[in-house]
């Protein structure tokens, strides 16, 4: 079994693997950036119930411990406050490739926050996971997305056309950031 720490900090954020604990405050979370969430998230097209929650972080919880996805709470040190979600996703053990997802409540918008906890990740991924390569996928509309990658300096690598649905069910592209070992980091 490959050994990935359950938590880390940066300067402003823990973050720390999925705790059943973590269940009221992702729900209120969610429940706070509903529409925030909806134009990009797959699993926020409906509102959120407390139980499909608690049952969404178990869920959670054995994929990290089973290293399938290894999903992150991003809580804010000084008032102790679930900020977001993050994680490390599309694993790839064997070429030490994953994908860095993300989001941070309503509230939280514009503090700069998921840009410490993708820069914290990054490392993370990258000193303790040995990371070859880690990716940014975003859609082409999703700008405060976009700035994230370019702001980390993740290179654009290009855009895949036509690739998947979106929430509407419209065929649309994704844009490819990423960072890679020897160039990047």
């Amino acid at each position: 079994m490959i050994h990935v720490p359950e938590k880390f900090e940066t300067k402003r954020l823990l973050i720390r693997a999925p705790k059943d604990q973590d269940a009221q405050p992702l729900y209120e979370a969610i429940c706070e950036s509903y529409e925030l969430l909806k134009p990009w998230m797959p699993w926020a097209q409906q509102k959120p119930i407390l139980a499909e929650t608690q049952a969404n972080i178990r869920k959670a919880r054995q994929q990290f411990y089973d290293r399938e996805d290894l999903r992150l709470h991003l809580f804010e040190k000084e008032t102790g406050a679930l900020i977001g979600c993050s994680g490390l996703h599309r694993l790839d053990w064997k070429l030490r490739k994953f994908e860095i997802g993300y989001w941070v409540r309503a509230t939280c918008v514009g503090r700069g926050l998921i840009t410490e906890a993708v820069a914290g990740i990054t490392e993370f991924a990258s000193q303790k996971l040995d990371a070859n390569r880690i990716e940014i996928r975003t859609h082409p509309d999703n700008v405060r997305s976009i700035k994230v990658a370019e702001r980390l300096g993740f290179t654009r690598e290009g855009v895949l056309r036509r690739d998947h649905f979106d929430m509407q069910g419209e065929l649309c592209d994704t844009i490819v950031f990423a960072k890679v070992r020897g160039v990047e980091f």
